[in-house]
């Protein structure tokens, strides 16, 4: 597959011009696991929305979309197609921008507070953001969970710490203790901290079960809120629920730094441990001590 950048925000793939409408769907796809819901998002008709996948799949002569359990899914090939898209998104960004990818909650703080930098964030999980980090095209990642950093034994930046929240659908049975957690069913986020709830649970002998897997926070917490007796731990900074293992899921909100001849970056960092920290607490999150 051929691939050639075609103007601000289009992409030319063997010889044929895709514009932004494409990439836009494979966001949102990928982000909601639902065409229904992602031609909700994009304001247009399933049938638009169904018709722009297959026509592109017709002519690009793979498959971009596939079923993933009671939803649907980006391809390998839609997959890179995807980051080879935010990819060059971020090389057209204004030079003197800080490019930034990282986990939703993490870049979402960094866009939240008022920053005296010029910025360009992308948000997705953890794993698609070090994808990008390390083909170099951004100035830093930022982790939600510093469990890639750890694994790769690669220096990360501490800048804020969050705990997770057990978040409950309506009506369903009231959590008191840890025990009353034991053969809940669960949404789990991909890419997120919440391995650390997961050991906990594995750590007290008690079962549980994933009944669903999507892609952000925000995901999990409208599936949880519009069904029957399903949970799931998600970011104290973002969410309200119960604390229950507040003490069990503290962790790090980090950065990463990819390059290493800006000094604005150092200066960036500076600033986010300093002088950023009364913010960082205003946003929900607990600031270093």
């Amino acid at each position: 597959m051929k691939l050639e950048s075609k103007g601000l925000i289009s992409l030319e793939i063997n010889g044929e011009i895709y514009d932004y409408k494409l990439y836009q769907s494979l966001e949102s796809l990928h982000r909601t696991n639902s065409q229904r819901q992602s031609a909700k998002e994009l304001n247009i008709s399933h049938t638009v929305f169904n018709r722009r996948i297959l026509n592109a799949e017709k002519q690009l002569g793979f498959k971009l979309t596939e079923k993933k359990g009671n939803g649907s899914g980006l391809t390998r090939e839609g997959l890179r197609l995807l980051e080879e898209y935010r990819k060059y998104l971020i090389q057209i960004a204004e030079p003197d921008n800080i490019n930034i990818a990282g986990g939703h909650i993490s870049s979402g703080l960094l866009e939240s507070i008022d920053l005296p930098f010029n910025i360009n964030v992308y948000s997705s999980n953890d794993e698609d953001a070090f994808k990008l980090a390390k083909r170099g095209v951004v100035d830093l990642l930022t982790l939600d969970d510093p469990l890639i950093a750890y694994e790769r034994d690669i220096n990360f930046i501490p800048i804020a710490y969050d705990y997770l929240v057990l978040i409950s659908s309506p009506d369903s049975k009231k959590i008191k203790s840890i025990k009353d957690l034991n053969n809940l069913d669960f949404v789990k986020v991909d890419g997120s901290a919440q391995r650390l709830a997961w050991n906990t649970l594995e750590h007290y002998d008690l079962d549980y079960n994933i009944k669903h897997t999507v892609n952000s926070q925000f995901d999990a917490f409208k599936l949880v809120k519009n069904s029957k007796n399903l949970y799931s731990f998600l970011n104290a900074s973002y969410f309200k629920g119960n604390e229950i293992l507040k003490f069990d899921t503290r962790h790090v909100i980090s950065l990463v730094k990819v390059n290493d001849d800006d000094s604005k970056t150092d200066e960036f960092i500076k600033y986010l441990l300093t002088k950023a920290q009364n913010d960082i607490e205003k946003q929900g999150f607990i600031p270093m001590d």
